[in-house]
């Protein structure tokens, strides 16, 4: 580790992070890093626009029971949305953090028969843990489920690109918000069908009559 190395080989910014941050904390309920932009929930609230929600890929222990002797560490799947965002202040550089309000994994996540996933946003997860660094967040949007209920569909998509200041759907990079239903590439073009063969077909003569055109007096 950098710390057990000679102090001459410790760099800058093991130094400024063990000074601890400035103790004020500038807050922003919006917040634009690499090509994504967040909001807060409650800028959302006021916005014809969502860019609350959050999801971010942890490794956790897993254990098959409270006696389980061999518990397993695993990647899993988190979703949130954020509360507050803060910058916290080093001198030299600055660390924004997502201050976010976490589904509960137990209860308040499900994939449908469709590969859908859905999340129940008042299934509040542990509130002890809350935080995460700015750039661990991947931008996921929650749509209330039409079957009704109390779950959302997890929608994820790709960053915008800025452009001059415009902002462009990066469309063709968009994966499919389904893991179940195949995307656009897996279909073979050649065997699409685009003449309809269940029914009897009517040919229409073209009319090659010319009318005659008026002259003008």
């Amino acid at each position: 580790m950098e710390l057990a190395q000679p102090e001459n080989t410790i760099s800058q910014q093991i130094r400024w992070l063990a000074h601890e941050p400035k103790r004020e904390v500038l807050s922003y309920s919006g917040y634009g890093i690499g090509r994504y932009y967040y909001n807060t929930s409650d800028h959302d609230s006021r916005s014809t626009t969502q860019n609350s929600g959050v999801m971010v890929e942890a490794e956790s222990l897993h254990m098959s029971t409270a006696k389980d002797k061999n518990p397993i560490y695993a990647n899993m799947l988190y979703y949130g949305v954020i509360e507050d965002i803060w910058e916290l202040n080093y001198t030299q550089f600055k660390i924004p953090v997502f201050w976010c309000k976490w589904v509960d994994n137990k209860g308040g996540v499900k994939v449908d028969e469709n590969g859908f996933t859905l999340v129940d946003l008042n299934k509040e997860g542990d509130p002890n843990d809350q935080f995460i660094f700015a750039s661990q967040a991947k931008q996921v949007f929650y749509v209330n489920d039409p079957n009704g209920g109390r779950w959302s569909v997890v929608l994820t998509t790709k960053p915008k690109f800025y452009d001059r200041g415009d902002v462009c759907d990066n469309i063709e990079e968009t994966p499919s918000f389904s893991r179940g239903l195949p995307e656009s590439d897996d279909i073979d073009n050649e065997d699409v069908a685009y003449v309809r063969e269940d029914c009897e077909g009517i040919y229409v003569k073209e009319d090659t009559t010319s009318k005659k055109k008026r002259k003008r007096t």
